[in-house]
């Protein structure tokens, strides 16, 4: 025990509550016995197994050579919902006095039952690691309730698939503590096909069956809807008695509406039919040659989608009870079972077939993966297990200084002649403005930006404004929302391609709106004119000093110089395409334009709408914005209504 840090022998609790968890139990029993230099084994038996209406099925449990240190009688008998709440309670009652003797250091629970339930309900409250095999699955009822309940009692977890080890991450359970190990029953099932089965089916279905030409029955109740589930069975035993094959039919488990059940099975004469063999339980090795050679197996037990995979056999599987897990394709579900017909119509396609084996949920080696995992656990380590919860959002509901903060953004404006970051508050206000000469070169400009942004942050702390983002762009409002897209980069109408042939955009394309309309794209036509002495007019100047930019280049228009009026209608005329093909997708029932430029090009873009539009969408209004620093505004919103509107 030197790897877990112990120095003792690691003194682990087996429980076990029926067959079927048996089935999963023992191999990992058997291997713990096998390596007592490093495990003490204490056996507790309880729930159905001790009652003989249900097999007495601890029997078997003493016949694999297994000391019961404890028996424990805790079947409230009744089979209806108060039975299975009034069980949970007298076992959890009895519980604590059978935990106090042995003083385990590790329970192992399996599944879903609600007797597993009442022993981790125990073992946590009575500060017992506890073990939980086969969690993260999903079937369809209750169960998965209990299962997953359990799994959050739980300090340990042995899954048996991909798909239940994820499903226990997403519970948030540690993953240094999760195993995935596969399903201890297979560790039995893939080296047991080879034995002599025929003499297995011959005592349990007569000496004139043959192998593959019989079929294996059991059907449990489905406790969230009991009277259903007996209906199904009635119609299951009906379609069986027309199907006309030698039929092994299980008794049901002890779950609420079991009693009904075996009465419609005494009601049709079942047990006293000469196609029909009525058992109350079947010991596991024998159980195992029975499915691997069958015709096919029907039902609702979880052994029909799990452990009959790794042979091929056929199954099927009716209603909703294990509609959840995952199965081979051997698997045919019936998830409405509700006519005879339909339950017939399933055998006649399923019976016979031979299909691949499935490995799901195993691979033969999960005992020795357990066992090794069971000798790594340090007893040291502290008991109070930890959840590995996502990220969630700050909760500042009861910060008084967050309460105090004036929720704000950033906004940045890219003109063509100057850089503006502002920080503006959820009123709409511009608490503080910024403004820096626009660089030459882009390198420059994404540096320039970075460094006011970090210096409006740092100026927003003094300022008590608490910074939500950062805007840019745009915006389509529809219905009094303002459009984000899937991917949050929805109406970026500056890079609407009007021209195939057009200049060259920042963006990397060629001839986007941005590209003829903007102030950089002004501001660069206006260079251009200027350089070849096209630019000044009479009553112009531009001193050595400045830039020249687009206010240049519209003045030198007002004042007739015709180049500069081609240069801002072709601007305009590419706005106005861009605004035509938005009316043609989005119909909207007002455009608003903003800027400098705005009142520019309204008129130039209130003509191509009469010329280029359809006559559907010419009626809608073109106006300029009035607002001081709309820009700016404008990216803000996109960060302030995302924040702390919109819900994704």
């Amino acid at each position: 025990m030197e790897k877990n840090g112990n120095n003792r022998k690691l003194r682990v609790c087996v429980a076990t509550c029926n067959r079927a968890d048996y089935s999963k139990l023992a191999p990992i029993m058997f291997g713990i016995k096998t390596e007592p230099e490093f495990f003490e084994l204490d056996v507790v038996v309880l729930g159905s197994h001790l009652i003989d209406d249900y097999g007495n099925t601890y029997r078997m449990i003493e016949q694999d050579d297994f000391d019961i240190n404890t028996r424990l009688h805790t079947i409230v008998r009744g089979e209806d919902e108060a039975a299975m709440v009034e069980s949970v309670g007298l076992a959890l009652v009895k519980l604590p006095d059978v935990l106090n003797r042995l003083k385990p250091d590790i329970m192992i629970v399996h599944g879903d039952r609600f007797d597993a339930l009442a022993l981790a309900t125990s073992a946590a409250l009575m500060n017992i690691r506890i073990l939980h095999i086969e969690g993260g699955e999903v079937s369809g009822t209750i169960d998965d309730s209990i299962r997953h309940a359990i799994t959050k009692l739980a300090h340990y977890h042995v899954c048996c698939t991909r798909s239940a080890e994820q499903h226990l991450i997403s519970m948030c359970e540690d993953h240094d503590r999760i195993l995935l190990a596969g399903c201890p029953s297979y560790d039995k099932l893939l080296s047991a096909k080879n034995k002599d089965y025929m003499s297995i089916i011959r005592m349990w279905l007569g000496d004139d069956v043959k192998s593959k030409d019989y079929i294996v029955a059991l059907q449990h109740p489905v406790t969230t809807d009991i009277k259903h589930s007996i209906k199904m069975f009635e119609l299951t035993l009906d379609a069986l008695i027309s199907f006309n094959k030698r039929t092994l039919v299980l008794f049901p488990n002890i779950d609420a509406g079991s009693k009904e059940m075996v009465r419609v099975m005494r009601k049709k004469g079942i047990e006293h039919h000469p196609n029909f063999r009525a058992v109350k339980h079947v010991p596991f090795d024998q159980f195992i040659q029975l499915v691997a050679h069958a015709g096919c197996m029907i039902g609702n037990s979880s052994c029909g989608v799990r452990e009959v995979g790794a042979f091929g056999t056929p199954v099927i599987n009716l209603g909703t009870r294990q509609i959840g897990r995952e199965t081979g394709e051997n698997v045919l579900h019936v998830r409405d079972a509700d006519t005879q017909d339909k339950i017939l119509q399933a055998l006649h396609l399923q019976f016979g077939k031979q299909y691949p084996c499935s490995k799901i949920y195993g691979d033969g080696n999960a005992v020795p993966r357990i066992l090794k995992f069971l000798k790594s656990i340090d007893l040291q380590e502290p008991l109070q297990k930890k959840f590995c919860f996502p990220p969630v959002k700050e909760n500042i509901s009861q910060d008084i200084d967050h309460i105090l903060e004036t929720l704000s953004a950033l906004a940045v404006d890219l003109g063509g002649t100057n850089l503006r970051v502002a920080i503006v508050s959820m009123k709409g206000e511009i608490v503080k403005k910024y403004t820096q000469f626009n660089p030459k070169t882009y390198e420059e400009r994404i540096n320039l930006i970075l460094q006011m942004c970090v210096e409006a942050a740092s100026e927003a702390v003094k300022l008590n404004c608490r910074i939500l983002g950062v805007g840019i762009g745009g915006g389509i409002i529809h219905q009094h929302e303002l459009i984000h897209g899937s991917s949050f980069c929805a109406a970026e109408l500056g890079h609407l391609v009007v021209s195939l042939d057009g200049p060259d955009c920042s963006c990397g394309s060629h001839g986007c709106i941005e590209a003829y309309a903007s102030g950089m794209a002004l501001q660069r036509e206006a260079k251009k004119l200027h350089d070849e002495d096209l630019l000044l007019v009479e009553g112009m100047s531009v001193p050595k000093d400045e830039a020249v930019g687009a206010l240049h280049l519209i003045q030198a228009a007002k004042l007739g110089n015709v180049k500069a009026q081609s240069i801002l209608r072709t601007a305009g005329t590419a706005l106005g395409l861009g605004v035509v093909n938005i009316l043609h997708t989005m119909n909207p029932s007002l455009v608003i334009l903003s800027g400098v430029l705005a009142s520019h090009y309204i008129h130039i873009v209130k003509d191509v709408i009469r010329q280029q539009a359809l006559s559907s969408v010419q009626d809608v209004d073109v106006v300029v914005s009035d607002l001081v620093d709309p820009a700016l505004l404008g990216a803000a919103s996109m960060v302030l209504d995302y924040t702390t509107r919109r819900v994704y």
